[in-house]
């Protein structure tokens, strides 16, 4: 029989949230059901150690488990596990933290049957990073293939981890400890690593709640002045050149615009406005406002960028099509990605140009289309 304690008693303050994190919803479900769900087709019984505060809320989650149930917990996790081990009926006991909601089927058969066989089972990752030891003074570096990030899942025999429990907190001990693979060290013997992963992460700060990339998708269209206009004196200029990424490209028509009608860079716009949730260049710079008549598409750019820092993101990677039959555009595409890579402090800029095949109005000439994506990642720290 195997027994589950998901810890779920903590107040997560880092998060700066107001309620328990472990409640709150990550892509529309709360993160505890995450666990709840990877555990369930494992577990003979689920202990969910909360707070009584959160009681209320953890039920309702639990109800379509009938083998869920809740455990109050203490004023430390050590405390609250130990509250659950003396309730678990199990002959295996896995012990998890809620906030680890990406734990996946594989890592936690792996931890059972490293139990089974073994006596215990630690979910852990090799260290990618450098790791120093430093203290008094002193400064030490451990091998890298020696030292492992320790995670949860942790298995052992549910007797074996109860006696060290109670052996820690008979000689008050218990604050020494940081998780129940240590206690288990202290007590019983080294217990088995065996393979984790590096997706299950521990949900800390409020940015991992937040996606840590986000992708947005811009397109934009320009008209060419026509000739008739043109002579009945209603199309914007008969200028004899276009702009398209900050680049003037001399063309025998210009494009119709209430700004430089930087097609490439509109696009560009609305692709980073989307990224971050925003509405898109016709509402921040409404082409009936005389403010943004003739408007540098740069300068706008820059405004735009202005509000992606303010929501939290940089540039990472930026790909971008043109469409047009006329101008020919590739000799002056690198000097559009040299333009963009300086207003969107990112060098991975990508512009592709390309005809139509002479097929619709792109093709007969009449206008000008660009797409375009981008890659944004959450700034840390």
């Amino acid at each position: 029989m195997t027994s589950v304690i998901i810890c779920a008693a903590g107040r997560g303050t880092r998060t700066g949230f107001e309620e328990n994190k472990v409640l709150r919803e990550l892509n529309g479900m709360p993160v505890l059901c995450y666990s709840l769900s990877a555990f369930s087709p494992y577990a003979d019984e689920i202990l969910v150690v909360c707070r009584k505060e959160d009681e209320a809320s953890v039920l309702p989650l639990l109800s379509q488990y009938e083998n869920g149930r809740t455990v109050l917990g203490g004023a430390t996790r050590m405390e609250s596990v130990f509250h659950a081990l003396k309730g678990a009926k199990g002959d295996i006991v896995l012990i998890h933290d809620a906030a680890r909601p990406f734990v996946t089927a594989e890592t936690v058969k792996r931890v059972i049957k490293s139990v089974q066989e073994h006596g215990s089972g630690i979910a852990a990752v090799s260290a990618t990073d450098t790791v120093v030891f430093a203290h008094d003074g002193g400064y030490e570096l451990p091998p890298r293939e020696h030292v492992y990030h320790i995670q949860t899942p942790q298995g052992f025999r549910t007797r074996e981890l109860l006696s060290a429990y109670e052996r820690a907190f008979a000689q008050n001990r218990a604050d020494a400890f940081t998780d129940d693979s240590g206690v288990y060290a202290a007590y019983i013997g080294a217990p088995v690593l065996v393979l984790g992963e590096r997706t299950n992460k521990k949900l800390t700060y409020a940015e991992d709640f937040y996606p840590a990339e986000r992708v947005g998708f811009g397109v934009d269209t320009h008209a060419f002045d026509h000739q008739e206009e043109i002579d009945r004196g209603i199309a914007r200029l008969n200028l004899n050149y276009i702009t398209l990424g900050g680049v003037t490209i001399p063309s025998n028509r210009a494009l119709k615009a209430h700004s430089d009608g930087d097609v490439l860079v509109h696009a560009l716009m609305d692709a980073l406005l989307s990224a971050i949730g925003e509405r898109d260049i016709g509402y921040f710079f409404p082409d009936i406002d005389p403010k943004y008549r003739g408007a540098n598409s740069m300068e706008l750019l820059a405004e735009v960028m202005k509000m992606v820092y303010v929501h939290g993101f940089s540039v990472q990677n930026v790909s971008i099509s043109v469409l047009c039959e006329l101008p020919r555009l590739s000799p002056y595409i690198e000097k559009m990605r040299e333009n963009l890579r300086a207003a969107l402090s990112c060098e991975n800029v990508a512009i592709a140009a390309g005809t139509n095949e002479k097929l619709g109005y792109i093709g007969e000439g009449r206008g000008i289309t660009s797409y375009a994506m981008v890659l944004l990642a959450a700034n840390r720290g």
